[in-house]
């Protein structure tokens, strides 16, 4: 229902979440992917992937750049072409590469394929896993010293020797739904969990999770393009109300080839794991587990021999809390550790906004960040040097730009020079010393530069700029008070030639829940990849508002105040502010549009059933139109359990307004969408039929929640859009 852990990346390349977003209207992206950089050990290089093959970039001295791996030196002996490398991993000596090939799409992401290792002196490339299926193998790591791979293939995990590629497997119960070492649907889909296994510091044990999905009943989509004869595609997906698959926590001793199942108190199908790493000693894991709600957490440590744990820390919140992905560009993996490994940082709202603490493994907190503002994402915990770096936005919640302050904790230093507006984002280099630098604004977007850190000195300038053209339409922020009292940030861009005494049609961009914000400073604010043409130029007002319950930097009590009220509150605040851009004067209130995708598509449904009298015009593409028919860890994070709290589901879910719909609708859904089953579209045509309500209906067949598969797909929702867009909301002032 949501596009996935991308409230404030919008346009910071993060390759695995760009198949799920790359569809965002507003927010398309292009430049720098920080988020698959991997540095030199000495932090003043990367690797690259570049025509040649794989190079070393130096940040600053770019006469240093070297060549790592040459395109010739990719072709397997008997081969003629190269590999295709996804992705690669460096072994701790320098001396192998572990290249990620022939990838495959499993959820979301390429995360099935082949590996190869690479061995920079011999020049010679070895497969690994020979004998298991093709573009099976998955999350292949070096161990510590660099004398193993662990990976997984169908549910199992397997560990190889580098020395003589001979491998053992560790685990033998995997199927399709006994799951080792990687997730189902929903864990990956809601925590951003994949990776599902870790090796300890030393080497001697790895620990991973397991999943027992046999209680988890499929949800079949049919394919009926692809062959002669319909086939059904099996999806394990765990809806509202459902239990979740039972997870556990498991240890494996390479010197004993034992496996210990870890003892967690509590029902294994009613508790979430969505985080687990090593103590650094090599002693012990410590892990987060959530209660069903999401409300109590526990931070637990268990011993690496026994198994035995002891919870040494809870929190409990009266809505959701959120874990590691919100504030880690939606990766929950790794712990942050200090105090050479006997403390951790920890970021929590308990305070009402979302600050940095640090607790050590005995459970005592220490608040680190005192100031009254929100921390959006935390950038680096500089241990050496003594700093932690974070992104916020004290006194605008629609910008970001970094902040420090010391590992002892204190008040916030902004980093971000004054004369970067906008949103503003870093990789910061291993050492501290240095960052990849981005700025965005509305009229201003350069990439590729290098600062000093924490000076914020330009060493390298931008490698890539982008203007607005003198020509192009203006996004202007503005601010509306509606009449519950309730502040709403938001954009709008004004159409060409503007004349106030003209009255002219506008169209709403809405998401609206807690997975996205749409109100934000920068280039692509105000865009719409789906119109055809130029909205502004063609005489539209485009305007977007952020309700309460997204996930803006403005404090707990404003995320959290859509806690069981997914449907209502934000879907009030949109229709109470729509009220307010009308006072302006200039737009014309017969026609008014509003539109949105996922989340969005649901919203849309939502004003048009509740305000009709408001809009007369929506497009919704890939809604959640029953919100009983979602995943049970999305919805019952935000809504409760439905087994006590139905009638909040009920209550606003769209299908329960389709009755009230009585403008122009254009209904568009994938019937291969296994995050938002095309069953949502189904039992809300239903609806509209019974009360006799005239729609329009695109269905795409096979495409997935993003809609962007098969030549054609992504042109043809354009000029669907657009054409219906055009035809009920006709263009041009009057």
């Amino acid at each position: 229902m949501k596009l996935k852990t991308i409230e404030r990346t919008m346009y910071k390349i993060n390759i695995p979440l760009v198949k799920t977003i790359v569809f965002l209207t507003s927010f398309f992206i292009a430049s720098l992917s920080f988020g698959q950089m991997q540095w030199t050990p000495d932090g003043n290089a990367y690797y690259s992937f570049t025509e040649s093959g794989i190079d070393i970039v130096h940040l600053i001295d770019k006469s240093k750049n070297t060549n790592f791996l040459k395109r010739q030196d990719l072709i397997p002996q008997g081969k003629h072409e190269p590999l295709h490398v996804q992705s690669f991993q460096v072994s701790p000596d320098g001396k192998l590469l572990l290249l990620f090939t022939n990838t495959q799409r499993v959820w979301r992401e390429n995360t099935r394929g082949d590996y190869w290792i690479f061995n920079s002196e011999s020049k010679k490339l070895t497969q690994l896993g020979a004998g298991l299926s093709e573009a099976s193998l998955m999350f292949a790591k070096f161990s510590p010293d660099g004398s193993k791979v662990a990976f997984v293939s169908k549910h199992n995990i397997y560990i190889q020797r580098l020395n003589d590629f001979q491998y053992e497997q560790i685990t033998h119960d995997g199927t399709d739904r006994i799951i080792n070492g990687t997730f189902d649907w929903a864990y990956e889909e809601e925590f951003g969990t994949k990776d599902g296994f870790r090796w300890s510091p030393d080497g001697k044990k790895i620990a991973f999770w397991k999943q027992d999905a046999r209680s988890t009943r499929n949800f079949l989509m049919i394919n009926n393009t692809d062959s002669l004869y319909s086939f059904t595609i099996p999806v394990e997906y765990p809806k509202v109300g459902m239990n979740p698959s039972a997870t556990s926590v498991w240890l494996y001793d390479l010197e004993e080839k034992s496996t210990r199942k870890v003892e967690i108190e509590g029902d294994e199908a009613q508790h979430y794991i969505p985080r687990m790493e090593w103590v650094l000693d090599a002693k012990s894991i410590i892990l987060q587990q959530l209660n069903r709600k999401q409300n109590h957490s526990k931070i637990i440590l268990t011993d690496a021999n026994t198994g035995k744990s002891s919870t040494i820390h809870t929190e409990e919140d009266s809505a959701w809390i959120d874990i590691k992905a919100r504030w880690n560009n939606g990766d929950p993996s790794g712990w942050d550790w200090t105090d050479n490994g006997k403390a951790f940082i920890w970021v929590s709202e308990k305070g009402g906004f979302r600050q940095i603490y640090k607790i050590n493994l005995e459970g005592k907190e220490t608040l680190l960040t005192t100031d009254d503002f929100d921390v959006i994402q935390i950038d680096m915990i500089d241990t050496k040097n003594g700093y932690i770096y974070f992104s916020a936005s004290p006194s605008n919640a629609t910008q970001q730009y970094l902040y420090s302050i010391p590992l002892k904790g204190g008040k916030a230093t902004r980093v971000t020079p004054k004369n970067y507006a906008g949103t503003n984002y870093y990789s910061i280099s291993p050492n501290g010393k240095v960052a990849l630098f981005q700025t965005s604004s509305t009229s201003y977007m350069a990439s590729g530069a290098v600062v000093s850190l924490p000076e914020h000195k330009e060493l390298v300038t931008p490698h890539s700029t982008r203007k607005a053209g003198p020509n192009d339409a203006k996004t202007e922020f503005f601010k509306v008070t509606t009449v519950d009292d309730v502040e709403l940030d938001g954009w709008m861009v004004r159409p060409k030639d503007f004349d106030p005494t003209k009255k002219y049609p506008i169209v709403f961009f809405v998401y609206g829940e807690p997975a996205m914000q749409t109100v934000m400073d920068n280039f692509y604010a105000g865009k719409n990849r789906l119109y055809l043409g130029d909205m502004a130029e063609d005489g539209y007002i485009y305007v977007s508002l952020e309700n309460r319950g997204t996930p803006a930097p403005k404090g707990r009590k404003w995320r959290k105040s859509i806690y069981r009220n997914i449907g209502i509150v934000n879907i009030r605040d949109q229709a109470m502010g729509a009220k307010e851009v009308f006072k302006w004067g200039f737009v014309d209130t017969t026609r008014v549009a509003v539109w949105g995708w996922s989340g969005g598509g649901a919203s849309t449904l939502n004003l048009l059933g509740q305000y009709p009298d408001i809009y007369q015009t929506g497009i919704s593409i890939a809604p959640v139109t029953n919100q009983l028919l979602y995943d049970n860890i999305y919805q019952e994070r935000y809504m409760g359990l439905p087994q006590e709290n139905e009638a909040d589901f009920l209550k606003g879910s769209a299908i329960t307004y389709a009755k009230n719909v009585k403008g122009n609708l254009l209904l568009v859904h994938g019937t291969g969408d296994d995050n938002v089953h095309y069953q949502n579209a189904e039992v809300y045509i239903n609806e509209l039929v019974k009360h006799g309500i005239p729609f329009q209906m695109m269905a795409y067949p096979n495409r997935s929640h993003s809609i962007n598969e098969g030549t054609g797909t992504s042109e043809h929702l354009a000029k669907t859009y657009s054409q219906f867009l055009k035809t009920f909301c006709p263009p041009g002032g009057r």
